[in-house]
């Protein structure tokens, strides 16, 4: 880890690295951000695949996959609850600690999976209807409803290596470890998008399936990608790895303690996930033709959200390595300038985004109003981006230094408190056109971002957890 200090003595020195600095940031940041990209990337050109086979299924794969978002979430927030653990015990070398945060994961990851699967099988039907409302010209409710159960029937198998991958990227990632997780990953998509053609279509012999061919793809690139990763851990005998399984328990005051951390941050995601959903839901009361809209605006932004998402990383491995490090002031300042970096990222890519918003839609199998609304919906969401990666920042810098329930708080209690309550208001009580809608929700995240860098600035994230006391640093 390099040393973090100022450029200069003048202020703009506080906000921005040097060339030590900005090198660290893309040897993490890129190989994630490369992974999320392309994975995105593949998303949108099985989104637009399955586009070219209809609204109705299209709407209908977008509804599934809004719920298999919740569980995703879910493993995301409890691997990452711990995962701040294990990136300050690698920051220390303390491996035997690592392994221990590791298994608990697992244990973790186990019971979630087993929730959600049980609740995905036995109420798809009604959860898939809350996105089902009259009021469009156009769509035909029944299709949209036997598209999703189909590509979630499918899908289901693959949230177990999803689980897999995940626990297994969250502990190289806590190492420094980007690259191969990128590589595994890349593989994976590309499986993904080669199946997508010939699966969906009935390319080379296959049979048209579809979007169950869709979902068999997806299920099929998801096992691939889990088993490359399993052999890189099994045969690269990395020190946090090594002897991993051998006792799956972990000691009960170990246990007790990962719990109370990370079960705010698991309860984040899933909170947080499920207020994304409903707002989708608020959003979708206003017919079929807006599910469709949503679906081609969001698998556009997702693909530019893999910035969002490299750059939270980042902040939390590198962040988290400083603060393990005993290293409270740098880890303040690299805070800072990773924020600014970030926001002036998605300023350009928030540019390029409503510059290609025009074009985008017309690539869909769709209706003219579809496309025309989709077009909105993305110049609204890239003028949204610089905020959103505002309170992205701040969410990981809080997170890196164990507060999860201050995390909790700012996250998705914010999102119950005020964005889920506004947007239930606006589409139950009044007729307010849904790109307006759209623009007032996307607004109140300036809120948010106000009050994280408040607290950024505090510094009442500045936490060792690696001290035996678990006593705030001094700083």
């Amino acid at each position: 880890m390099i040393e973090i200090k100022d450029v200069s003595g003048k202020w703009w020195g506080k906000l921005f690295g040097n060339k030590a600095f900005y090198k660290l940031v893309l040897a993490v940041a890129m190989p994630i951000f490369l992974q999320n990209f392309i994975t995105n990337f593949v998303s949108l050109i099985d989104n637009i695949m399955v586009g070219r086979v209809g609204t109705e299924q299209m709407s209908g794969v977008s509804i599934a996959n809004q719920l298999i978002f919740v569980f995703n979430l879910a493993i995301f927030g409890a691997v990452s609850g711990v995962g701040i653990f294990t990136s300050q015990y690698f920051g220390t070398k303390n491996y035997d600690k690592m392994k221990e945060s590791a298994r608990f994961m697992i244990l973790f990851s186990v019971v979630i999976f087993t929730v959600c699967m049980a609740l995905l099988l036995l109420f798809d039907t009604q959860l898939i209807q809350l996105f089902l409302h009259e009021g469009s010209v156009e769509g035909d409710i029944q299709l949209t409803l036997e598209s999703a159960k189909d590509y979630l029937h499918v899908a289901l198998w693959g949230l177990a290596p999803f689980v897999l991958s995940q626990i297994v990227t969250a502990v190289m990632r806590s190492a420094n470890k980007t690259l191969y997780p990128m590589i595994a990953g890349l593989c994976g998509v590309a499986v993904n998008l080669s199946l997508n053609y010939l699966l969906i279509y009935g390319k080379m012999g296959f049979p048209v399936m579809g979007v169950k061919g869709a979902a068999l793809a997806t299920v099929i690139s998801r096992f691939v990608e889990a088993f490359l990763l399993l052999g890189w851990a099994v045969f690269k005998k990395a020190p946090y790895f090594v002897g991993l399984l051998k006792k799956i328990s972990v000691p009960k005051s170990s246990a007790k303690q990962y719990f109370l951390k990370s079960t705010p941050m698991f309860l984040n995601e899933v909170m947080w996930a499920l207020g994304m959903t409903t707002l989708v839901q608020c959003y979708s009361t206003k017919g079929l033709d807006v599910v469709a809209s949503f679906n081609i605006s969001n698998t556009l932004m997702n693909t530019f959200n893999a910035s969002l998402m490299a750059m939270g990383a980042a902040i939390g491995i590198i962040v988290g390595n400083l603060l393990g490090a005993n290293d409270i002031k740098g880890a303040r300042s690299a805070s800072v300038k990773l924020t600014v970096f970030s926001f002036l990222l998605c300023v350009v890519l928030g540019g390029v985004m409503a510059g290609v918003s025009p074009f985008f839609p017309e690539i869909y199998k769709t209706t003219e109003y579809i496309r025309s609304l989709a077009t909105w919906l993305i110049v609204v969401a890239s003028c949204a981006l610089p905020i959103q990666s505002i309170c992205n920042s701040c969410y990981f810098t809080i997170r890196a230094g164990g507060k999860t329930f201050v995390t909790f708080l700012f996250d998705s209690v914010f999102v119950w408190v005020i964005s889920v309550p506004v947007a239930y208001c606006l589409s139950r009580f009044t007729n307010i056109d849904v790109v307006v809608m759209y623009i007032i929700i996307c607004a109140l995240d300036i809120i948010k971002s106000v009050i994280g860098l408040i607290m950024m600035k505090t510094g009442i994230w500045c936490n060792n957890m690696n001290v035996d006391s678990f006593q705030t640093a001094q700083r």
